[in-house]
């Protein structure tokens, strides 16, 4: 059984990663009000978890050339460690967002590309195919898991309980790195820093003024920032439309980059001419809609399960396991039928399955979200992520040979984490901004006094903070509402928060469909085989 420990160590580490994407969801409104903080705040702070590594991922599989895939295994590991210490003792949200987003998404960029080249290292032949099952097993494991132990930590002791195991869990791995076998010899190569410095630019620019458009409007400025006390709008337009007009130019100027330092013969950080291939740019299209969607769910579900029903973290990890159980077994499901059937139609089949739970979801949007019905888009929802799951990863490493499987590793782990950077900068914000409008015309069209209309108009302006419903009548009382206004007020908030809610799962309708597009470039052929020659083809 010893050859089995080397799977063991890694597969902690990859449980600790996949967990930590999914236990902040279910324990936001403790988070916020641990804090003293706000939805929206904990909304970039989810986003830039994920936003970080997408932007930093390519660079962390070339430091593993480098440096050695178990020196960066290490490495990543403490950097994580460290993060996760300081998330845990974070005494506000600015430190949470340092500790969490930024330092253990750096420390994951060499964390995640390490732990497959790992596995392949110190595994051969049959041993490799169970290793790496294994690898996934614990992942699908943490996925099913995540909620219900954020639920229940959270719940009955502590969300930063959570944070203090992963720095145990992740120094017993870097304390037990040792047996792990480092076979692939460093490669002495220069790292393009312009490379870096556009790709992450062009990524944090893009997926920043998503996440902002709920203040500032997409097109015609809501809210006009002030700069050194100055308003910017350039040209009367909102900053979120300049961000991501400026985010596509670096990302432009990015694969500019790499064509001329293939031209000089250096080092691309990436190879960008495999986008030249079809099914790997197919697949890693529908791999980045699939983790939006994700992402979108388990970012607007748990706000309205505990801001509009007060549940508590263990109560909405309880509601969202139907999803993460379908996806783990459907995952399996989708890799038995992709014996007779093509990844194609596997993939079509997920996609059409999802469109049709994000309709059950939206018709399960009630004041009580309808138990049985949402429970069933939930479920339907995972068993259509499952399927995808199940076909995306064969199909890309599939799409080349097996020389670019690293960089390949690299490029799924960026659109995986920007998918999930987009769903949670997306939907996030249609959920805030739909609740915003919501709110305001409810109040105008209600029967409440002019000067209380006035009153509310003037103290929501600048948009409306997602606070518990409950909390919603002694807020309004507090601001010199009469009780009868207070409570008018509580039930349109109420009802503004349920077609928000509506809105966010159209959205997701949307994507759903959207993706349909990006499939038709996925393997007919029963049985993907890897590719052998060489040469790129569209």
């Amino acid at each position: 059984m010893k050859k089995w420990n080397v799977v063991f160590v890694l597969g902690c580490a990859q449980f600790v990663m996949v967990l930590d994407g999914t236990v902040m969801n279910v324990s936001i409104s403790t988070v916020v009000d641990d804090l003293d903080t706000t939805v929206a705040a904990m909304q970039g702070a989810i986003t830039f978890y994920t936003l970080t590594m997408a932007a930093f991922m390519l660079l962390g599989a070339k430091l593993g050339d480098v440096w050695g895939r178990r020196r960066a295994f290490v490495i990543g590991s403490c950097v994580y460690a460290a993060g996760s210490l300081v998330t845990a003792l974070s005494p506000n949200v600015q430190t949470l967002f340092l500790g969490w987003s930024v330092i253990e998404g750096l420390g994951a960029v060499l964390v995640i590309p390490a732990i497959a080249a790992l596995v392949a290292d110190n595994y051969h032949g049959r041993d490799r195919v169970t290793a790496f099952a294994v690898v996934g097993a614990v992942s699908g494991a943490a996925v099913a898991a995540g909620p219900l132990i954020g639920g229940f930590v959270t719940t009955y002791f502590d969300w930063r309980y959570v944070f203090v195991a992963e720095v145990v869990i992740m120094l017993g791995v870097v304390l037990c790195a040792r047996i792990i076998t480092d076979a692939t010899r460093r490669r002495s190569i220069r790292i393009d820093v312009l490379s870096v410095g556009l790709s992450s630019a062009g990524l944090v620019l893009v997926v920043l003024g998503m996440l902002q458009s709920k203040t500032w409007g997409w097109v015609l400025p809501l809210k006009i920032p002030l700069i050194g006390g100055v308003s910017v709008a350039p040209l009367g337009i909102s900053l979120t439309a300049w961000f991501i007009v400026a985010g596509v130019a670096f990302l432009t100027l990015f694969v500019v980059r790499q064509r001329r330092l293939v031209r000089t013969a250096r080092p691309p950080l990436l190879n960008v001419e495999m986008f030249t291939l079809t099914s790997l740019r197919s697949g890693l299209a529908v791999l980045g809609a699939q983790y939006t969607v994700t992402a979108g769910l388990f970012f607007m579900v748990p706000v309205y399960l505990q801001m509009t029903l007060g549940l508590d973290a263990l109560q909405t990890g309880i509601r969202i396991f139907p999803l993460s159980v379908a996806l783990v077994l459907f995952s399996i499901v989708g890799t038995a039928l992709s014996k007779r059937m093509s990844p194609r139609a596997i993939v079509r089949t997920g996609q059409l399955l999802l469109v049709f739970s994000a309709f059950i979801l939206l018709g399960s949007a009630t004041s009580d979200l309808r138990g049985g019905l949402f429970a069933l888009g939930m479920f339907l929802s995972g068993a259509a992520l499952g399927l995808l799951a199940s076909q995306l990863g064969n199909v890309n490493m599939s799409s080349v040979t097996e020389k670019e499987t690293s960089e390949v590793g690299g490029l799924q782990g960026v659109f995986q984490n920007l998918g999930s950077s987009l769903g949670t900068a997306l939907i996030g914000s249609i959920l805030i901004g739909a609740l915003s409008t919501s709110f305001a015309s409810g109040v105008a069209g209600s029967d409440l006094p002019t000067e209380t209309k006035q009153t509310v108009s003037n103290s929501t302006q600048n948009g409306v903070t997602i606070v518990p419903s409950a909390d919603v009548a002694q807020i309004a009382e507090d601001a010199g509402l009469d009780d009868a206004a207070a409570e008018q007020l509580a039930e349109i908030y109420r009802d503004s928060q349920l077609s928000s809610l509506r809105i966010a799962f159209f959205g997701l309708i949307v994507i759903s469909l959207l993706s349909l597009f990006f499939s038709r470039g996925i393997p007919t052929e029963i049985e993907v085989r890897r590719r052998r020659a060489p040469e790129y083809a569209g």
